[in-house]
């Protein structure tokens, strides 16, 4: 911070001079010479400290530490004025004990006497008074320690952290992140053009294999290559040889009145019933070993071709009659080839007919070596062929190329505040603040564009469960604790607006969710454990009782207590609709609720799963409910039919919890779903979810048993406990929180299709 403070200054006095600003120029140069905080130059601020020390200048002394408590240590929260305390003695204890060392009786009798009112009271200081009067207090050992280089060196060590990091949580001008944002702004620049340069290295290395491909084309048996210059090669060669003009018609209107009749080597047929010159048995003599490839890719040529005849299969044994018919000078030459075709056409039909075998893939492969002519691809291919391209998972028309990803990693950033593992990570509607709750209660209020800077941290004395962002105005946080209580605070102005209290009888706020309008917010309270503890690791066999209830943000007041059937439960997770007319709910009974906001009662609810419910959420159209419970099952519900699931996929274990994280000596750390387990895109097509080390992305697949899985965001080294999903910024960011306090930013780019 302290080198951005300098630089500003050049800034701001280069602006002056351009200014003319010559008066307002003086008196900034005047007021930065006596500025005691040293442009929040921590080194500078300890040698002023020293300077005060070596000189005995006990009044200066206390002067500037008493400057420095109004400027900076009293805007702290009252949990670090004890640490200030500390610091304060040990910088009087060091003055004392350099009087001594310096042999300046004077100066250690002057401070005890003038101090003596302030100090003789506390017990940190009854033992100091008597160090004057001892011959040799360097030996004592009440006070050897303090004589020693290692004590001094770690006081100024300590005074020295505590400064810099209470700068660094400093509320700060938009002119200091001036520096910062060109760093971000340079940053991003180079990345840009280093994934320009891997974009053109890609392109470029598509495009020579394309031609690698294209080489390879012409290399591989004539007739099965492509048939349309197959006929005009051999047209060409016949008529070139026999030099009778006549027949020289253009060839491929001669190769296509022969195309309806069969898949038999196109362009063959043609070529011998023009005559039974040498020329043509020559060539017809040619065939056989030009038609020899292994028989594996004499099956995938013919997969390849197969979109020209698919109209020609029912009359292949027909047209095969006809052919053999029209060419009987010539029907001993080429009647096993006629064979081998027909057998390869038969292999055909059993490939699509039945699921590839486990080679498929690797001859789809092969295959996209080899595109169709103009001519095939004119034709769609049958739905057997593209299931099979999406279950072996090319995707492509080549058949051997990945699918493209729908979504570019563009980067990943880290937030490492927090020291313990995280419950809850929420961005806001804006997408321009995070809100960050760990074990501890230490609630971290951030930021992340253009770079990640804390703007507030919330430590409370009891312990916090929930936390949720109001919609309007956004710049609310409501924060539900486990002694019955909800605040209210503002991020902007750092205090709490009201603190409502709920229930004694149900202390734990486990569930806040704010309505679209802002003009209410719904509350999940519940009952202690059996234990009496707020967080109990293993759950109960019954679930706990509890209540939900409806809260005005106006009048601060309690509007309603919804009606839980069969009994009143504990509920996880709540979750409105884009309008706030509906909202759905998640219980510890396993059962899911759907509230009608007009009404305020219970549309319909249904038992969704084998344990609790850990996370719930509207899809994007709405029109469907995805959950995840205990069971460790993610299942999509149709709301219009009660109970009716549309899609079931059985999940890992690091996805749904119970989370656990392992270390030394069998220590293990076990926690319970808090947050959300699960976030969608902004277009609903894709899932991001939890795992052991880091994101998952999943391609929702309306029905299909199988998630598929799109993108791993990684970088966790703990198991990730709770996810968010940003959609509100061009290029969305996900969130990813784990157990060990880390929270990963994952800046993604769409690949629109």
């Amino acid at each position: 911070m302290g080198s951005a403070v300098e630089r500003t200054d050049e800034h701001v006095r280069e602006y002056l001079i351009y200014r003319g600003f010559t008066s307002t120029l003086k008196h900034l140069d005047s007021e930065i010479k006596a500025d005691k905080e040293k442009g929040f130059r921590v080194d500078k601020i300890i040698d002023q400290l020293q300077l005060f020390i070596q000189s005995f200048d006990l009044f200066g002394l206390k002067e500037y530490w008493l400057y420095l408590d109004r400027r900076l240590f009293c805007r702290l929260e009252d949990v670090y004025r004890s640490t200030v305390n500390k610091l304060r003695t040990s910088l009087y204890r060091y003055y004392v004990i350099n009087t001594i060392q310096k042999a300046n009786l004077e100066r250690t009798q002057e401070f005890f006497q003038k101090q003596a009112l302030e100090l003789q009271g506390q017990a940190e200081w009854r033992d100091w008074f008597i160090l004057p009067f001892i011959p040799c207090p360097e030996q004592n050992p009440s006070f050897s320690p303090y004589f020693s280089r290692q004590w001094a060196d770690t006081f100024l060590v300590s005074l020295h952290n505590f400064l810099s990091v209470l700068f660094q949580c400093m509320p700060q001008p938009v002119l200091l992140s001036f520096d910062a944002e060109v760093q971000k702004t340079t940053s991003l620049t180079e990345e840009n053009e280093q994934l320009r340069q891997l974009l053109f290295a890609l392109q470029t290395e598509s495009r020579d294999q394309r031609d690698g491909d294209e080489m390879v084309h012409h290399k591989l048996p004539a007739y099965v290559q492509n048939m349309d210059r197959l006929g005009d090669t051999e047209l060409d060669l016949v008529s070139s040889q026999r030099a009778i003009s006549t027949t020289t018609t253009p060839s491929r209107n001669f190769f296509s009145t022969f195309l309806p009749q069969g898949r038999r080597t196109p362009g063959k047929s043609p070529q011998v019933a023009t005559g039974s010159s040498p020329s043509q048995v020559a060539v017809s003599r040619k065939d056989p070993p030009t038609s020899q490839p292994a028989k594996s890719k004499e099956t995938v040529q013919t997969k390849e071709v197969k979109p020209v005849a698919s109209q020609a299969l029912g009359s292949e044994p027909a047209s095969s009659q006809s052919q053999q018919s029209t060419n009987q000078p010539t029907n001993q030459q080429t009647h096993p080839r006629h064979k081998r075709i027909q057998e390869h056409e038969k292999e055909r039909k059993e490939l699509f007919s039945k699921p590839p075998p486990p080679q498929t893939s690797e001859k789809k492969g092969e295959a996209g070596e080899v595109e169709p002519p103009a001519e095939t691809s004119s034709e769609p291919p049958d739905s057997s062929s593209s299931s099979n391209s999406r279950t072996c998972g090319g995707g492509t028309e080549g058949g051997g190329l990945s699918t493209e990803q729908p979504f570019i990693k563009l980067s990943q950033e880290e937030y490492g505040e927090h020291h313990s593992s995280i419950m809850h990570c929420r961005v806001d509607c804006s997408g321009r603040r995070v809100a960050s709750l760990d074990v501890d209660g230490v609630i971290k209020v951030w930021s992340f564009n253009p770079i990640i800077q804390t703007k507030a941290t919330i430590m409370s004395k009891s312990p916090l469960l929930s936390l949720e962002w109001a919609t309007k105005p956004d710049r609310l946080l409501l924060l539900g604790s486990g002694v019955g209580t909800v605040r209210l605070y503002d991020t902007d102005a750092k205090k709490n607006l009201y603190e409502m209290n709920i229930d004694e009888t149900h202390p734990r706020i486990l569930s806040l969710a704010c309505s679209p309008s802002g003009s209410s917010f719904v509350c999940s309270a519940a009952a202690l454990s059996r234990s009496g503890s707020i967080e109990s690791v293993p759950r109960l066999p019954i679930p706990v009782s509890g209540q939900l209830l409806l809260w005005d943000t106006k009048t601060v007041k309690q509007q309603l207590q919804f009606s839980l059937e069969p009994e009143p439960v504990a509920i996880n997770c709540t979750a409105f609709n884009h309008n706030g007319n509906l909202l759905v709910t998640g219980a510890a009974d396993g059962v899911i609720r759907l509230f009608d906001m007009q009404r305020y009662e219970s549309a319909m609810s249904w038992r969704a799963h084998d344990g609790e419910v850990y996370s719930v959420e509207f899809s994007y159209d709405e029109n469907t409910v995805f959950s995840i419970g205990e069971d460790g099952k993610f299942i999509q519900w149709n709301i219009h039919r009660c109970g009716v699931k549309q899609s079931e996929q059985v999940l890992p274990q690091d996805a749904t919890g119970p989370f656990v994280l392992s270390g030394y000596s069998g220590y293990k750390q076990v926690q319970v779903p808090r947050g959300r387990l699960f976030a969608f895109d902004s277009e609903g097509q894709h899932v991001l979810t939890c795992s052991s080390t880091g994101g998952l992305i999943y391609r929702l697949t309306n029905g299909d048993q199988a998630l598929d899985s799109v993108l791993s965001l990684g970088g966790h080294k703990a198991p990730v406990v709770t996810v968010d999903w940003c959609s509100a910024v061009d290029c969305g960011t996900c969130l990813t929180a784990s157990m060990d306090g880390k929270i990963k930013l994952s800046t993604l780019l769409a690949q629109k299709s």
